[in-house]
């Protein structure tokens, strides 16, 4: 059985415990949600990506599309690592790709600007991510022990990562951040949702400022928001993604594009899968 309590949500009127076609599956991680909470370490990314294909497997779906942004880039970007006969195409916001170094005496504007994000984000915004990636327990106690600790711990993220000029209520409602919050609160995950950087935040650094790693030959879509942390030039993407059927950078829009502007985040999902169904 999958360590993942599934729930499934009705998707354009159908039910996806049954076989009829439907626009979506969408899980919650382990460790997050409505998901179960990981007894033992190794639920990383590669594990779930491999859980993701067992449940479309037993949902009846021999071949399926994946779409992720946040960890669901670095998991959908394994599937189609390590399953490619059963994913049929990705679409990544954003791919995560490092600086190609052939190209750092030739730099674009945007590239230039990229460069300057990620160091702001290591020197300024990362500590979340350290705390989370060595010491997860440490953290977690606070985190499930008062709601002011989630509060401040997860708001003060989408206040520095949304595209909403210091105004964060522009984008996303008062009653939306506390949605969000509940999902981390009453479920007591501020622990186990932190134990996912623990098992992967260091491969996945790898990949956004280390070595490309190995190739994805996947069809890829790609949609690179304009206050995304990660915004890596089609010509450092491909180097890990040689086969991006789509390369799209929308107007508006930050790391939690799908939360900030639904609308352009439907759009580019559709355009890419239109490509490739």
């Amino acid at each position: 059985m999958l360590a993942v309590e599934l729930r499934f949500r009705r998707v354009n009127g159908e039910n996806l415990r049954t076989k009829r076609p439907v626009l979506g599956v969408c899980p919650s991680l382990p460790g997050y949600g409505f998901s179960d909470k990981p007894a033992a370490p190794g639920w990383g990314i590669e594990r779930i990506s491999d859980a993701w294909c067992e449940l479309m497997a037993r949902l009846g779906y021999r071949r399926f599309g994946a779409q992720g942004s946040d960890w669901g880039t670095s998991i959908a970007t394994s599937i189609g690592q390590r399953q490619p006969d059963r994913v049929a195409c990705i679409h990544l916001m954003p791919p995560l790709a490092p600086p190609d170094p052939a190209t750092l005496d030739d730099l674009t504007g945007a590239e230039r600007a990229a460069l300057a994000t990620l160091r702001e984000a290591d020197e300024w915004g990362s500590g979340h991510s350290a705390q989370q990636s060595t010491r997860p327990q440490t953290v977690g106690y606070g985190l499930v022990d008062s709601p002011a600790a989630p509060c401040a711990w997860i708001v003060e993220k989408f206040w520095s990562w949304t595209d909403s000029d210091g105004d964060l209520h522009r984008v996303i409602t008062r009653d939306e951040l506390l949605d969000n919050l509940m999902l981390y609160w009453l479920p007591g995950t501020g622990a186990s949702s932190a134990r996912l950087y623990w098992e992967s935040l260091r491969q996945v650094n790898e990949w956004i400022s280390g070595s490309a790693g190995a190739p994805v030959t996947v069809p890829t879509g790609c949609s690179v928001f304009p206050k995304e942390l990660q915004r890596p030039s089609r010509r450092w993407a491909e180097r890990r993604f040689p086969n991006i059927r789509y390369w799209n950078e929308p107007g508006k829009g930050g790391h939690f594009a799908a939360f900030e502007q639904p609308a352009l985040f439907v759009d580019e999902v559709r355009s890419f899968f239109r490509l490739v169904r």
